[in-house]
Parts: C-alpha cells; structure tokens; sequence
C-alpha cells in the first residue's frame, strides 16, 4: 500500500468520525428540545475540579419551568448578554467583529463576542477552555440549536444551566444561594446584580462586594425596560 493510499484511507477515516461525531450532537439537541438536560459538560468538568478537593462536593442545580422565572432576571439577562437576542440567527455579527479586533490587538482569546445561544452551546457540550477549534465547533452546535429549538426554549435551557458561582447552576439555584429567594421572587434590583455576575460567577460569588459589580448591576437595570425577551 502506497503512502499517498494509507493517507487517503486515514483522512477518509478521520472525516467518518467527524460526522458521527456532529451527528451525536445533534441527537442531543434534538433531545433537549422536548427534555430537560440533568446536566451539562460544563457542569461535569467543574463538579470534577470541586471534588479533587472535597470528594464530597456536590452541584447546585433544580431546574424550574421557563414560567417560574422572574421576568426581571429575562430582562437583566438579554440586556447585559445578547440585547438582540429575539433578532439573530444565532451569531452578533457586530459583536464578533468587535471581539476579534480585540484579540487581535492583544493576541489572544480574550473576549468572545458570545450571543445565549452560543453561550449555550458550549456549555452543554464543550469545555471552558479558548481556542478557535472550539469556537468552531461552538458555532456549528449553535447552528444547529438555532435550527431546531425557538427562542424561548433556547433562553429557558440557558437559563436553568448557565454558572452562577462556586458550583452553582441555573435561575433557581442562584436565586437561593445569594436571596434565599425562588428565581419566581426576584425583584429588577436582584436580577439585575445576578446578571451582572454571568461573566465571572466564581470570582463574584467570592467577592459579592467586588469593585465595579454595583456600578454594572446599575447600568444593567437601566437597560432592562427596553430588553425584549421570549
């Protein structure tokens, strides 16, 4: 067998893995289009890291219906994260744009130009770690969410999934952990502190008096009466 045939074998190979690879994704989008996933690969990959320490460790997450969501938190959430969020096909063409010129200038992934669904996206499927593959990868998942699901199912998965602090997961769990609240209970002022942590839960959650989260929170309710939400 000639080099040039064994290579065109393996890339043959490597190019079968690949499409039964994006086909199992899609089965999964497919199914959480009607179910409610128990968990996410972003969830699994930080309950791992807790537990190297406390073997013990557990998530906080409880899913809630779409309904049982304060407005407020929508609100909070598309005016600080994806204010066209009812617009887009999946992709803030603007914003991504502005993100690569900011990589570009530092050299390096440091800002992501993310919509909720791509946020989504990785989070139920990919690891936290920056790296064009995985932004690629990124926004073929979230093409195919975009396809499959509407916007408000789209929002009410992001909602009960994304990180809101040390092992702290969705509207609910977050709601309690920081109010002792339902998320149902939120008031603007709460909703629109919570949506000012999305960006870096963890550290938030360890420092709540942070220099700079009142100043967001503050902007983020301001912006809040003109968030158009599913």
């Amino acid at each position: 067998m000639t080099f040039l045939r064994l290579f065109g074998r393996l890339f043959l190979l490597l190019i079968v893995l690949v499409l039964l690879y994006q086909l199992w994704l899609f089965g999964h989008v497919l199914w959480w289009k009607y179910e409610n996933p128990s968990s996410t690969a972003f969830m699994r990959q930080q309950l791992a890291v807790l537990q190297e320490s406390d073997p013990q460790a557990e998530l906080k997450y409880d899913w809630v219906p779409y309904a049982q969501i304060s407005p407020h938190l929508k609100r909070a959430l598309v005016a600080s994260e994806d204010a066209k969020f009812l617009e887009h096909e999946g992709f803030d063409w603007e914003g991504i744009q502005t993100a690569w010129e900011k990589n570009a200038k530092r050299g390096r992934i440091s800002a992501g130009g993310s919509t909720i669904s791509q946020q989504l996206a990785k989070n139920l499927f990919l690891s936290g770690k920056r790296s064009y593959v995985r932004k690629a990868e990124e926004a073929v998942i979230t093409l195919m969410i975009e396809a499959t699901w509407d916007k408000r199912r789209i929002f009410e998965v992001y909602l009960n999934v994304i990180e809101w602090g040390v092992g702290v997961y969705g509207a609910e769990a977050a709601a309690r952990h920081y109010y002792g609240s339902s998320a149902a209970r939120l008031g603007p002022a709460q909703a629109a502190r919570l949506a000012a942590m999305v960006p870096k839960p963890r550290f938030y959650d360890k420092n709540r008096n942070a220099r700079g989260l009142n100043r967001k929170a503050a902007i983020i309710q301001r912006r809040m009466r003109w968030a158009d939400i599913p």
